[in-house]
């Protein structure tokens, strides 16, 4: 299967710090990529490469077929449309209600049809098991239930891949299970190609299909977590706390 993602040897430098060094991945359609790495590794870094928010210093990052480097701004528009992220704080809208939430990235790619919106913003909740919740506000909400809410919002066009930017922190231990049981659900029913960044390492051997672990601007482990775990001794310093921000 063609890789769906592609850094290729790719830099990242932002004056003298150099956060990446020289990083070579490829995502394939249907998995679900955990970032481990200290912190200050540029792990999010790496999300905002993806969306085109950033450009690499040195080689190349190609999303869905567009290299990010040469591409047009009308081709990281349509690349933002099929890559959605969900916020480590959920991001919601606090003046709007759940529904104008997820109708928001659907107004603002030009979405007039009242009757679609409806339609999609009571599929996105039932996906998310919060059907109902249309006229709550955020503040009427757990954190773990804006985090639904903010995944929900995420969904509403349709993406291919989503991004996760530490979905579980600050939840309580029912709230981060049903995290990562949508995520899990996502690629299984969905097939939603998913990137997550995240320090919840109970959470990452659940939800992932493969680890990448970056450290000091390279990528120094990459495979299945349970083989990762039990024979990278990289991973088993960083997995038990015994690797410490750089």
């Amino acid at each position: 299967m063609a890789p769906i993602i592609t850094f290729d040897h790719v830099g990242m430098s932002f004056g003298t710090n150099a956060v990446h060094k020289d990083i070579s991945f490829e995502v394939t359609g249907g998995e679900a990529l955990t970032i481990l790495g200290p912190s200050g590794t540029g792990k999010t870094v790496i999300f905002k490469l993806i969306m085109g928010f950033l450009f690499p210093t040195s080689g190349t990052v190609n999303v869905l077929g567009i290299d990010t480097n040469t591409a047009t701004e009308d081709q990281l528009v349509d690349l933002r449309k099929q890559v959605g992220i969900l916020f480590q704080g959920a991001a919601l809208f606090d003046s709007l209600d759940v529904y104008e939430n997820i109708a928001y990235p659907l107004r603002e790619r030009g979405e007039t049809n009242e009757d679609v919106i409806r339609d999609v913003v009571k599929q996105r909740l039932q996906i998310v098991d919060l059907a109902g919740q249309e006229r709550k506000f955020p503040s009427q909400l757990s954190g773990g239930q804006k985090k639904r809410i903010g995944l929900a919002r995420a969904l509403a066009t349709e993406p291919k891949v989503m991004l996760f930017d530490e979905p579980t922190t600050g939840l309580d231990p029912t709230a981060v299970r049903l995290i990562d049981d949508l995520i899990i659900r996502l690629r299984e029913e969905l097939q939603i190609t998913s990137l997550v960044v995240t320090h919840d390492i109970p959470s990452a051997q659940r939800i992932s299909t493969r680890w990448m672990l970056i450290r000091n601007g390279y990528k120094i482990a990459d495979g299945e977590p349970t083989v990762l775990a039990q024979e990278n001794p990289e991973v088993q310093r960083f997995i038990t706390g015994h690797v410490h921000d750089d």
